[in-house]
């Protein structure tokens, strides 16, 4: 019997790449989205690919994606919270509203997803939940600061669930990609430029240290998702993707104050006098 698959935020990117994966590996996939018509022409006509309105900001819509997805296929073997977007600028200049969205989509909507799909795993006494981090959960970025506290808390969300959810067999992992192709400007707060004041030169600097990053493919995040996921490891954190692994390693063997200053270094910012 083919297993099957939840994936939020399956309309680009990661989502995207993951939906198509495990579907070419005999996967049933329910690709959730908020306005599925978008990728009609790109997923639709796909074997195995079931697209779903699922919007992690609204319980009714969640509510409704689960009974859909769960009366379908009878059994749902693996959750991919993937949904989620990077709200990027000065920490000063964005503004409530746009942060506390930030966080009903990143945190809060990744939660009450996880809550809704629980009572059938462990009715059915096994599941897989797999929550896309980053690796700036782990490691701040500058004009990142509320995207990382977003990523910082599903990073100590998931650890602790981890050990909740081992008495029920109910497996949860954490995948923290680095680099990764898609343009940095997309996330840019564009409102916000113009009150940046005495931001603007030392942000320049850092956008300019961006664009010599590399990064990888969202395919190769997608990879590591489906091993996480057809895997029998218990296997808690997946660094994937460019620099995650050599960030992570850096981390854990030199002091935090070498750190910092090769992370000033990269974002080409200067301390002040």
């Amino acid at each position: 019997m083919s297993k099957t698959v939840i994936i939020t935020g399956s309309s680009s990117g990661i989502g995207l790449e993951s939906a198509q994966l495990f579907a070419a590996k005999g996967w049933n996939v329910a690709a959730t989205m908020r306005d599925p018509g978008k990728r009609r022409t790109e997923l639709h006509d796909q074997q195995n690919i079931d697209l779903v309105h699922l919007d992690v900001t609204d319980p009714k819509s969640i509510s409704q994606a689960m009974e859909y997805v769960i009366r379908k296929y009878g059994v749902i073997d693996t959750l991919v919270n993937n949904a989620g977007y990077a709200l990027m600028g000065p920490f000063e200049t964005l503004d409530n509203a746009k942060i506390r969205k930030q966080y009903e989509t990143n945190v809060f909507g990744l939660m009450d997803i996880t809550r809704a799909i629980l009572p059938h795993f462990r009715e059915q006494g096994r599941g897989t939940i797999i929550n896309i981090a980053s690796i700036g959960g782990r490691i701040g970025v500058p004009l990142y600061s509320v995207y990382n506290s977003t990523k910082w808390a599903v990073e100590g969300f998931s650890e602790a669930l981890y050990y909740e959810m081992l008495p029920f067999n109910i497996r949860v992992k954490i995948i923290e990609p680095g680099f990764i192709h898609t343009n940095f400007y997309q996330a840019l707060d564009t409102d916000s430029i113009a009150t940046w004041g005495i931001y603007g030169k030392t942000m320049a600097a850092t956008l300019k240290g961006m664009e010599s990053f590399p990064g990888s493919h969202p395919s190769v995040v997608a990879k590591t998702i489906y091993q996480a996921a057809s895997g029998r490891s218990r296997k808690l954190r997946y660094p994937t993707g460019s620099m995650a692994k050599p960030l992570m390693f850096l981390k854990r063997h030199l002091p935090e104050s070498w750190i910092m200053g090769i992370m000033r270094g990269s974002f080409k910012i200067k301390k002040g006098k």
